[in-house]
Formats: structure tokens, C-alpha cells, sequence
């Protein structure tokens, strides 16, 4: 909390220094707004926070201003009017209140997804924002304030006003104020530089989304092909706007997932009734496809990983699904006679299609790291990629092939289970590959030798099942080419064992002598002994042997085994022969 105020404080002092350009009265309210959503949480996307601080910066402006809401017993509204309007902090007063209530209103939004209720005071929020920035541009409209802060005024009042109405649903007034703020803005960022048009540029790239999305429910139908390929060139950045693309393109997808109804994998025609798997399935092809163009590996894997996510939680609706329909089970079981049933049957499809992409995107992460192997390395201080990272990789590859030949329902397709062996071994291949190369970074030739020969092996066993199987190998690595890349290598293996050898053969014999003595014992002759650089020299020896030292001398008594002792019969009590009377005088005492 100490950093944060300290923060806001220095925040404080640039935007005065902002707002304070003339004599006339300016407010740059996008960069303001902007610099404090990114220091007070909305990089984090933590709204809560971000709603904290306006309420903390409301608080010292009106104390600064002396424009405080009554006392600390009653309370009396005030409201900034254009009459009272000598300081430009009137309007960042103004533009804080519309802050804050956005703010609200967007935490508000992320709560909404397991509160239904919610919603309502999420309206109620944004309403009051929208209402908060009509207010900052009534009072823009005075002649005391420059021409840019009423523009800027307005366009964010066409922001505000547009989320309202996107929230309702109401897509063409929404549209029509996304496209009036739009135009503001690009009519600014036209009339400035070009490090001051930046922000409003990205102002622009956050509403495009908005407008597509009101764009197709209107009625245009390539509007969902436009959010595709922005989220495309959103690139590996993810973020807010990332978020907003995603949450888009499933919203357009949930409408155009009502048609459909059934699938057709392996010949089975399956219904699909779940509407979380429709949209899936639905915007599988798309994904795939914006993957094959993504233009860096970050993007491509980004695309990968939100596939991956969509597709696991799909697995887990239609698990549930399964679990509840505990009749489709014994249906399943009884009445089809071991035949999977329908959701069995979509949740393998499903399966396959997360461990396909899982293979797909190991293959291409194996693929950068190949090429970044084979460059020449500049830095060697940095670690570069080595063949032990690229057999992590093609072993979760086999995990994901194996964990595919056990789907239920594909036991008896042997088609399939053909398919499945024939890529494992491409992949052990190529696995065995990478394992020869690391043993020859380490000078195990003939380990190495062994392992290529091996490769060759699983290569030409690949060859002779590939003929009856031509359609698998549409989406493999090329063998032949791995063939031919072995060949090279165990040349250069061989060649590199040999020179190996010839270099131990021609290094001198040195002039040593193998002495397990240790060094203070021989320091009078001179002997080249290796250990003694080494991490276990010979210098002394430790623990020392014993040596015989003088004991103290022990004395033995030998003259008491001829020792006589006096006889002691006269002291050993005679035992007499009383009977019952001596028993009986014994216990009173008689006797003694």
C-alpha cells in the first residue's frame, strides 16, 4: 500500500504537469487514463485495485480543491458546474467519478461469470459512468476549455455510451457510438505526431473488436473471419485485448452453434447435443487454420495453447455429461452389446483431438529447436538448445500416441491402430536420432553407432508398413530424409572415432611412475605424478598407521592361588532338627 501511494503521488505531480500546459484549460484524458490504469492494476487485470486508487485520488482532489461533500455528520451534494470552473482539476474530479464507476463495473463484469445476478448492478454501474462522462462534456463545452480535451471529451463519452449499449445488446446504438469514437480518435491521431498518435492508434485497434462483434449480429457474416484474423495479428502479447477477442469470437461462435447438430468421425455419425462441444467443434477448423498462418512461433504457440484450453474443458462438460446420464451407460453396456456409446464415442473424438494437437505442437516446437541446433552458436556464454531437450519432447509425443491406441470405442479399428503404430515408430525414430547425437557430444562412439544403426532400423520398417498406409504419412516428418542424415553422421562418427584414437596413440608418454607412496615420503626424488593436480592428490598419509609406543606395566598376584584360608565351620549356623515345637518356638521367639 506504501508503494501504491507513492506511485499515485508521483502520478499526482505528471498529470498536473499534463493538465497545466496554458493558461487555458486542458486535460489530456486518454493518456491520463491510460498511465494510471497500467500502474494501478488493469495490467494485471485487477479492476478491484484500479478502483481503490480512483477512490483515493476522488478523495485528494476534492481536499486539495476544498470542494468536500459536507462534514463528517452530514452529508450535501455537490456537482462541478461551469460556473465554478478556474481549475482544470475540476474536470480530472469529474473524470475520476467516471473512472471509478467503469471500474466497478468491469470488476463487476468478471464476478458475473459464476453470479448471474450481478449483472443488473453491473448495468447500474456503467450507466453511472456513462452519465459521469456526459457531465465532463457538458462542462468541456465551455470556451475557457482548448479545443482537444472537448474532442477527447467526447470520444470518451462515445466509449462509455457504446459500452451501455453493448451490454444491452443493442448493437446498432452500439455501433454507432464505437464508430463515433473511432473517428474522434482518428481524427486526432491525424493531427498530431507520431509518438502522440500512438495512443490514440491503440484506442482505435480496442474498439475494432466491439465493432465487428455489433457488425455480425446486425447481420454481417464475415464479421467473425475479421475477429479471427485480429486475434491473429494480436501475435503472442495476450492481454486485455486478447481476452476481449477470445470472449468475441466464442459469443459469435455460441450463435452459429445452433445449427449444428451431429459429426461424422471414422464413419460414425455422432449428435452432439452438448452446446460447449458444438462451439468447439464448431471453431476447431478456424483455430487449425489461424495456427497454419500464424507468422512467429510465440503466436503459434499461444493459438496451441488457448486450443488445448477450450478442448480440455470441453473433455470435462461432456465427462460430466456422461457421469449424469448414468442410462446412456447401461444402455451402452447392455442393450449395444460393448458398443461405445454415442457420448463415449464424442468424448474419444475429443481425446484425439487434444493428444493430436498435444503431437502437433511438440512436432513444431521440435522443429524451431532443430533449426536453432543446427545454426552456429555466437554467444557461449548463453545455452544454446541441445539434443537432450529434443528427446523430452518426442517422448511426450509417444506418451500421447500410446495414451491414443488405448481410446475407447477405436480397440477394434485396426485401421486405426495400424495408423498409430506407424507413427510411433516415425517418432522413436527420430527420438533414437536425437539420443545418438547427445552420446556423441560426450565422445561415446560407439554407443552412438549403435543407436543410428538402430534408427536405420525403425526407418526402414517404416518404409516396408508405409505402402498399405499412404495416407498416414501425409502429416509425418520425411524418413527418407532422417535416412539420409544418418548415413552422414556415421561417416562423420567413424571418421571422428578414428581421430580420436590417433590422438591418444600420438600423445608422449610421460616420464611417470605409478606410487602409491605419498608425496612427504619421496620429496627427495622427482616423479611426474598426475594426481597431484588432481581433485584426490597424494600428499600425505591420512589416517597415519600406528606405531608401537611404551604402555604401562600390569601387576598380576600370583602368590594368592597359595594362600591357606582359615577354616569358617564355627561361624556357618547349624540347622537342628526341632520339628513343629522348634517351628513354633521359633516364631515366638522361644528359641533364641
Amino acid at each position: 500500500m506504501a508503494a501504491d501511494k507513492q506511485s499515485e503521488i508521483k502520478t499526482s505531480g505528471m498529470d498536473e504537469n499534463k493538465e497545466n500546459v496554458d493558461n487555458s484549460l486542458g486535460l489530456e484524458i486518454l493518456q491520463i487514463i491510460k498511465d494510471s490504469q497500467q500502474q494501478h492494476g488493469l495490467r494485471h487485470g485487477d479492476y478491484q485495485r484500479y478502483r481503490g486508487y480512483c477512490s483515493r485520488r476522488l478523495r485528494r482532489l476534492r481536499k486539495t480543491l476544498g470542494f468536500k461533500m459536507g462534514n463528517r455528520h452530514k452529508f450535501t451534494g455537490k456537482k462541478v458546474t461551469v460556473e465554478i470552473l478556474s481549475d482544470n482539476r475540476y474536470l480530472l474530479l469529474v473524470l475520476m467519478e467516471a473512472e471509478r464507476a467503469w471500474s466497478y463495473a468491469m470488476q463487476l463484469k468478471q464476478e458475473a461469470n459464476t453470479e448471474p445476478r450481478k449483472r443488473f448492478h453491473l448495468l447500474a454501474r456503467l450507466r453511472k459512468a456513462a452519465k459521469h462522462s456526459e457531465h465532463l462534456e457538458r462542462l468541456c463545452e465551455s470556451p475557457r476549455v482548448d479545443a482537444k480535451t472537448k474532442l477527447e471529451a467526447q470520444a470518451y463519452t462515445a466509449y462509455l455510451t457504446g459500452m451501455v449499449q453493448f451490454e444491452l445488446q443493442e448493437w446498432k446504438a452500439a455501433m454507432e457510438a464505437f464508430n463515433k469514437c473511432k473517428t474522434i480518435y482518428e481524427k486526432l491521431a491525424s493531427a498530431f505526431t507520431e509518438e502522440q498518435a500512438v495512443l490514440y492508434h491503440q484506442r482505435v485497434e480496442e474498439i475494432s473488436p466491439n465493432l465487428r462483434y455489433c457488425a455480425y449480429n446486425i447481420g454481417d457474416q464475415n464479421a467473425i473471419n475479421d475477429l479471427m484474423q485480429m486475434r491473429l495479428s494480436a501475435g503472442g502479447s495476450g492481454g486485455m485485448m486478447a481476452e476481449k477477442l477470445e470472449t468475441l469470437i466464442t459469443q459469435t461462435r455460441a450463435k452459429q452453434a445452433a445449427t449444428m447438430s451431429e459429426i461424422e468421425w471414422r464413419g460414425r455419425i455422432v449428435p452432439v447435443k452438448i452446446d460447449k462441444a458444438r462451439i468447439f467443434l464448431l471453431g476447431l477448423a478456424d483455430n487449425e487454420a489461424a495456427i497454419a498462418q500464424a507468422a512467429s512461433e510465440e503466436t503459434k504457440e499461444r493459438l496451441y495453447e488457448t486450443l488445448l484450453a477450450e478442448c480440455r474443458d470441453t473433455i470435462q462438460a461432456v465427462r460430466e455429461e456422461i457421469r449424469i446420464d448414468v442410462k446412456s451407460r447401461e444402455r451402452s453396456s447392455d442393450a449395444e452389446g460393448g458398443k461405445a456409446s454415442n457420448l463415449h464415442y464424442l468424448h474419444s473424438y475429443l481425446t484425439y483431438i487434444k493428444l493430436c494437437t498435444v503431437v502437433k505442437r511438440n512436432e513444431s516446437m521440435a522443429d524451431t529447436l532443430q533449426s536453432k541446433l543446427k545454426e552456429p552458436q555466437t554467444d557461449e556464454n548463453k545455452r544454446g538448445p541441445r539434443p537432450q531437450d529434443l528427446i523430452r519432447l518426442y517422448d511426450i509425443i509417444l506418451q500421447s500416441l500410446a495414451e491414443l491406441s488405448g481410446l475407447q470405442g477405436m480397440e477394434e479399428d485396426h485401421t486405426f491402430q495400424k495408423e498409430i503404430a506407424l507413427k510411433t515408430l516415425v517418432y522413436k525414430a527420430y527420438r533414437c536420432f536425437f539420443i545418438a547425437q547427445s552420446y556423441v557430444l560426450v565422445k561415446k562412439w560407439s554407443e552412438a553407432l549403435v543407436l543410428y544403426e538402430r534408427v536405420l532400423k525403425y526407418a526402414r520398417e517404416v518404409q516396408s508398413k508405409s505402402k498399405s498406409l499412404n495416407n498416414s504419412l501425409k502429416d509425418l516428418p520425411d524418413v527418407q530424409e532422417l535416412i539420409a542424415e544418418v548415413n552422414a553422421e556415421k561417416y562423420s562418427l567413424q571418421a571422428a572415432a578414428i581421430l580420436d584414437k590417433e590422438d591418444v596413440a600420438e600423445t608422449p608418454s610421460q616420464p611417470h611412475v605409478k606410487d602409491s607412496k605419498p608425496l612427504c615420503d619421496r620429496l627427495e626424488a622427482f616423479r611426474l605424478d598426475p594426481t597431484l593436480v588432481g581433485k584426490q592428490p597424494n600428499l600425505v598419509e591420512f589416517p597415519p598407521d600406528f606405531q608401537p609406543i611404551p604402555c604401562k606395566p600390569l601387576f598380576f598376584d600370583l602368590a594368592l592361588n597359595h594362600v591357606a584360608f582359615p577354616p569358617l565351620d564355627d561361624k556357618v549356623e547349624q540347622k537342628g532338627k526341632g520339628g513343629l515345637t522348634g517351628y513354633i518356638k521359633g516364631i515366638f521367639g522361644f528359641g533364641s
